[in-house]
């Protein structure tokens, strides 16, 4: 009896190990091929180009799930990225992979590219997006190609810009009639004002006209709009849920992801924004595990596309859960006149009080506390 249960337990043993095996072989050879695109347009200051924030998540996801990647631009070589922190956890990890870097700094040109060598294409954002993408004509034949063959096509932030001209065999817009969205209006106005009049056009406008079902969620808030095997993503934060979906769309499972702490800390900010108050005492119960001075930024940008009372009141309820992270004067002007704004002038009140403890000769607290 004891030998028996001895060579059951090897069996179990070789059995487990056998399991892990495949799934690790199977998730280094997925045998699928992914075109990350990427702009051409970079010059540093002078012109904008892509994310690499945007490019190193979604190329780390396509990794981790055993998929291979190539790299293009419409007119290949080296590229550009916009400005971005080299010692951020995912953006270090990318650049010590030599065997990615050397395709990026050498990207192929997308005149170049057999549509028929890849499963999917995925589309990096950044404002340069808006600038060369569109009128790429060899890009929209792979994009239509890909699509055409039963291929996955997903972009992120100004990356849905390269789909805008994309026509089908029957010469509809790849867009048209589909789930569709992008870098809003809103936050364009927001968060892009340096290059917006240098746009041929607003990048919302463009999907609606082109007969896109645009949709949205709050600013810089993931949102993915997932129409078959087209697939998009609203912002950067919205990169990983991109890839992670285009994982899916290739018929693989998913490898489980650790959030960066930014988005980590936005996905908390969503559930409240939608309504889940706990969310709120979770940020401010745990605020070592969060960016909380980015939680109050949020509310501070929050207000100001603030319609309602109830965006007014979770502005308020963001930037205070901040405010001594923050200790910023400015901050603490708009949380007293969004109280005062809410009827809570005893609270503008106290405000405005600890405010001028803190900078006696600070003239902007003083005056409006006159006023109350």
């Amino acid at each position: 009896m004891n030998i028996l249960k001895k060579y059951v337990s090897v069996l179990i043993t070789l059995f487990a190990t056998l399991i892990v095996t495949t799934l690790q072989v199977q998730a280094d050879t997925s045998n699928q091929k992914v075109l990350m695109i990427v702009s051409g347009n970079g010059q540093g200051e002078v012109q904008p180009g892509y994310e690499f924030d945007e490019f190193s998540k979604a190329y780390s996801v396509f990794k981790d799930n055993g998929i291979t990647v190539d790299i293009a631009s419409p007119k290949g070589g080296q590229v550009e990225a916009d400005k971005y922190d080299p010692s951020k956890s995912y953006n270090a990890k990318v650049l010590l992979d030599e065997a990615i870097m050397a395709k990026l700094n050498n990207t192929l040109a997308t005149p170049s590219i057999d549509a028929k060598a890849y499963d999917a294409v995925f589309v990096v954002g950044g404002k340069g997006a808006m600038f060369d993408l569109p009128k790429d004509k060899a890009l929209q034949q792979v994009i239509a190609q890909v699509y055409q063959q039963q291929g996955s096509i997903a972009a992120v932030c100004h990356g849905p810009a390269a789909l805008v001209n994309v026509k089908l065999k029957d010469g509809s817009y790849l867009v048209a009639n589909k789930a569709i969205n992008s870098f809003t209006n809103q936050e364009e106005k927001l968060f892009g004002q340096k290059w917006i009049n240098d746009f041929d056009f607003m990048l919302e406008d463009k999907l609606t006209e082109r007969g896109a079902n645009f949709q949205s969620s709050e600013i810089m808030l993931s949102h993915v709009a997932i129409d078959g095997r087209l697939i998009t993503g609203q912002n950067p934060t919205s990169t990983v849920d991109v890839a992670t979906a285009l994982v899916k769309s290739l018929g693989l499972t998913p490898v489980k992801i650790e959030l960066e702490l930014e988005d980590k800390t936005l996905a908390v900010i969503a559930k409240f924004i939608a309504g889940d108050k706990s969310a709120l005492e979770t940020l401010a119960n745990n605020q070592e595990q969060y960016l909380i001075s980015f939680v109050g930024v949020y509310g501070f940008y929050f207000l100001k596309v603030a319609n309602t009372p109830l965006d007014f009141e979770q502005s308020l309820a963001l930037m205070l859960v901040a405010q001594k992270a923050l200790n910023n004067p400015n901050i603490d002007m708009k949380i007293a006149k969004t109280q005062l704004r809410l009827g809570q002038t005893a609270n503008a009140k106290a405000t405005l009080n600890q405010l001028i403890t803190a900078k006696p000769d600070y003239k902007a607290a003083q005056e409006m506390l006159k006023t109350l």
